[in-house]
């Protein structure tokens, strides 16, 4: 590539890296902002704010809540679809193209939507079984899984599609049973898949905000519907200081997950 259209490239490529993060950078920024109303340039900087998100209540239990909800989803749903990716991949189930569909099928539904029919789902079910299933935690639970089984298909799939098929073949030539062959060979190498499934799984759950917004209940918020209750009241950099600190994290998850599998191939 001659040096000007490889500058061009570059150029192109940083600014649409540029682009993505300046949202993020800027909420950063705004967080140690000292006033209440954002304006440029800022009078000052200061932590305040990122003590003030210490001392609320509802954003510590809405953590608490959202990492016990986001855990226990990720413990349920990854298991699940990866064994369903796998049955897909590598089974002779009839109709398997269509399955595929149906379980992907959640991450093309709008999350107000999916939200809504749970909620009105949920109010059907406990009229049948005569017990409560909305604002509880095994409802909202359930209501994650739902998000968690579509990113684990989608990743242990494209994780199962780049598997060299030669090894799992030597092994079965050499006598080993079927399962043994899967639990010594097949799952090492689905590693990566399962790994980044996990945590993209575990970000997804605890990041959303439309699917638990009808579904959380008095006592039990998560901490993107209490951040919301925030704003309803208050306009200050609180908020941009509780969403640093999500940035920060789910970073330092994703890098440390990268460090060990390398997310890039499979994502």
């Amino acid at each position: 590539m001659p040096a000007p259209s490889r500058l061009l490239f570059h150029a192109v490529v940083a600014a649409a890296f540029a682009l993505m993060l300046a949202p993020v950078v800027m909420v950063m920024v705004i967080s140690v902002f000292r006033q209440e109303i954002v304006s440029f340039p800022p009078p000052g900087l200061t932590l305040d704010w990122y003590v003030n998100a210490w001392d609320r209540q509802e954003f510590a239990r809405g953590f608490v809540s959202s990492l016990q909800v986001a855990l226990m989803a990720t413990l349920i749903g990854v298991p699940t679809g990866t064994a369903a990716a796998y049955a897909i991949a590598r089974g002779w189930l009839p109709g398997k193209g269509a399955v595929n569909t149906l379980l992907l099928s959640p991450l093309a539904v709008p999350g107000v939507v999916a939200g809504t029919a749970l909620y009105m789902f949920y109010l059907r079910a406990e009229f049948w079984i005569d017990a409560d299933i909305t604002a509880t935690l095994h409802g909202l639970v359930a209501a994650h899984v739902l998000l968690t089984i579509p990113w684990t298909v989608r990743l242990v799939s494209a994780s199962l599609a780049q598997l060299d098929r030669s090894a799992e073949e030597a092994a079965a030539n050499l006598g080993a049973r079927p399962f043994t062959v899967f639990r010594r060979v097949t799952l090492p190498m689905m590693r990566p898949g399962i790994v980044a499934a996990c945590l993209f799984s575990f970000i997804q759950s605890f990041e959303n905000l439309e699917l638990s917004l009808l579904l959380v209940g008095p006592g039990r918020t998560t901490l993107p519907v209490a951040m919301l209750s925030y704003l309803e009241f208050r306009i200050d950099p609180t908020l941009a200081a509780v969403a640093t600190v999500q940035i920060l994290l789910v970073g330092g998850l994703m890098l440390l997950t990268d460090r060990f599998v390398k997310l890039s191939r499979v994502v």
